[in-house]
């Protein structure tokens, strides 16, 4: 076993809450150092070996070493999930440069992976960092934007393609963003409260709800709409599928 505490990157969005909810309601929390990241950080941090789990994107698999998906638990979705959007001013038609979100990983992949195999077009990508203006882009330009954002940004945009329903409509499956994945073999009883903990969360949406619908930028029944109907957090037998499908199609571009 690890010595210290195991070391737990979560992701910093709506979406996480209900984990959130579930390892702080059990106290799970106190048994691990927890932090929160956007998600390509999630997945900086358990690949270079800072952190023990992540809630990493599925496209960050590939660049480990060795990895475990640990829980039944993951972020996603069948058909709209609203916090993964391409937006553009100008007709999908018309886009010839999509500008990725810097805090992306499986995001950015589905681009371009849709615009490869479903779309049959072809952009210039361009990856933007931390300062990048996403609400003023130049003409003919789209931006893919992940998180709690599309929430504040999608009126702004005259045009919205949610990408979770465009890889459900290409593939008939759901979509599988990110799942609980460690670096090292961890200890069954460790992995059963932790699974346990998070259960917990997904159990009690409404106390979620209470809990965090107040603050940040998706509140209360916007909030309950997104993880009850937009979200799908079980890591079932078509998210399996999903996964294996993404990482296949991403390992051909």
């Amino acid at each position: 076993m690890h010595p210290g505490k195991i070391r737990v990157s979560a992701v910093k969005y709506a979406n996480t809450y209900p984990f959130m909810y579930g390892l702080s309601e059990t106290g799970f929390d106190k048994k691990v150092e927890l932090s929160t990241d956007h998600p390509a950080d999630c997945a900086a941090k358990l690949i270079s070996g800072r952190v023990d789990i992540g809630l990493i994107p599925v496209a960050a698999l590939p660049m480990m070493k060795e990895y475990h998906i640990i829980t039944d638990y993951c972020l996603g979705a069948y058909g709209k999930v609203r916090t993964v959007m391409l937006l553009s001013n100008y007709p999908f038609e018309e886009i010839r440069t999509i500008n990725l979100d810097y805090r992306s990983r499986s995001s950015v992949s589905l681009a371009r992976i849709l615009a490869k195999n479903s779309w049959k077009k072809e952009f210039f990508w361009n990856r933007t960092s931390e300062n990048f203006d996403f609400i003023n882009l130049p003409e003919y330009e789209a931006a893919v934007l992940i998180g709690d954002q599309c929430f504040e940004y999608e009126n702004r945009f005259k045009f919205r393609i949610d990408l979770a329903e465009e890889w459900y409509k290409f593939t008939g499956l759901p979509f599988a963003f990110a799942c609980w994945t460690s670096n090292i073999v961890l200890e069954e009883k460790f992995l059963s409260e932790f699974n346990d903990a998070l259960r917990t969360g997904l159990e009690n949406i409404p106390a979620v709800i209470e809990k965090y619908g107040k603050s940040g930028v998706i509140r209360g029944e916007d909030l309950r709409i997104y993880l009850t109907h937009n979200m799908s957090f079980d890591l079932n037998d078509d998210k399996r599928k999903a996964i294996k499908l993404f990482l296949e199609l991403l390992s051909r571009l």
